[in-house]
């Protein structure tokens, strides 16, 4: 490894998922305390940095699909923004989770989230802040080019690892299907 490079900058969020991809990064553990030499940390719940810098970044990591409009300006910054960008987990890659929603319409998921029987007051918010729904949950290639995938639910520790380290010694990561899981 090179160590007279300047430091790797990741940037790092999670859409609609369940943040899952994150825990599994951090399992990189004790290697965690090696790479902290080599990487710095952007925009990341680890930082509480909410947008990308200007200038950039190395590595985007994104878990999650795009469930929302604000899912998608997010990822549209992370594209602009990253050298590489990286669809991490099931979610990032295909919708996962999040996505069976898409058979039911949007109305029908408002109704049943904010006007059940069973709620005392039911109403729909009507705050701005909170964001459109998309019609479906989408998959982030399905809006912006994607640069590597790191599969799996969650990708396990040492595939975060192995991105890294390749990306600090300036060559494509080796991610072999058999380390894929799916918990």
């Amino acid at each position: 490894m090179n160590t007279s490079k300047k430091k790797l900058r990741i940037a790092t969020c999670s859409l609609a998922g369940c943040f899952g991809c994150h825990m599994s990064f951090l399992d990189v553990d004790e290697a965690l305390a090696d790479l902290i030499e080599h990487i710095e940390f952007d925009r990341s719940p680890l930082t509480d940095i909410k947008h990308v810098s200007e200038q950039g970044v190395d590595i985007g990591l994104i878990e999650g699909g795009l469930c929302n409009r604000e899912n998608v300006e997010t990822l549209h910054e992370f594209r602009q923004r990253c050298k590489v960008l990286v669809a991490v987990g099931a979610c990032a890659m295909y919708g996962g989770v999040p996505a069976l929603r898409n058979g039911i319409p949007v109305s029908e998921l408002v109704a049943e989230a904010y006007l059940g029987a069973d709620l005392h007051n039911p109403q729909v918010p009507q705050d701005p802040e909170l964001p459109p729904l998309l019609q479906k949950v989408l998959p982030l290639h399905e809006v912006v080019p994607i640069d590597y995938t790191l599969a799996g639910c969650p990708p396990p520790a040492e595939a975060f690892r192995e991105l890294i380290m390749a990306m600090l010694e300036g060559r494509s990561p080796v991610l072999p299907a058999d380390s894929r899981r799916f918990d």
